[in-house]
């Protein structure tokens, strides 16, 4: 186990990136940060707009690494910008595709299956500035399946690979 730290979590009732990114963001809630989330096996991040959904089950829950964010074409970048749902420091969460991975903190641990990347989008350019979907290519963070029930909250927890792919080569 090593220890980590969530320091962002986003559940957003609506899809606000739709259509074009020359359009804009569609309106809705300034700020969907939280300072914890309840997660359900299979379905994904209670009150989240892929919460149940059977098109995004296996991709329900997003992570990114906040070592990665592009801070330096906006310095105040965060998950609001990003559209993923957990940002962490102190790990590489897109080095972990095809692991299962448990994030273990005060109100017990809670299992994701890494599935692919998120991929980043034309929207990034939009929401975080020109130059920003280049910028997170490979590192974009990823896709999640929620394993197990539990809570996730803001602040210092461990973290755990417990099923890792063979290696390649």
């Amino acid at each position: 186990m090593t220890g980590i730290e969530i320091v962002e979590l986003l559940v957003s009732a609506s899809h606000r990136l739709a259509g074009r990114p020359a359009d804009g963001p569609a309106a809705g809630p300034r700020d969907e940060s939280t300072t914890s989330v309840q997660v359900r096996r299979g379905l994904g991040l209670v009150g989240d707009r892929y919460y149940g959904r059977p098109a995004h089950r296996d991709a329900s829950v997003t992570f990114m690494a906040e070592e990665h964010l592009p801070r330096h074409i906006d310095p105040a970048v965060g998950l609001r910008h990003t559209r993923r749902n957990i940002l962490l420091r102190g790990v590489d969460i897109d080095s972990c595709v095809g692991s299962t991975i448990v994030l273990d903190g005060p109100a017990g641990p809670v299992a994701f299956a890494v599935n692919r990347p998120a991929r980043p989008c034309a929207w990034m350019d939009v929401t975080v500035g020109p130059g920003a979907q280049r910028a997170l290519r490979g590192k974009g963070g990823v896709r999640c399946t929620p394993l197990s029930d539990g809570v996730l909250v803001l602040g210092r927890t461990e973290f755990s690979v417990v099923d890792a792919p063979p290696l390649q080569g």
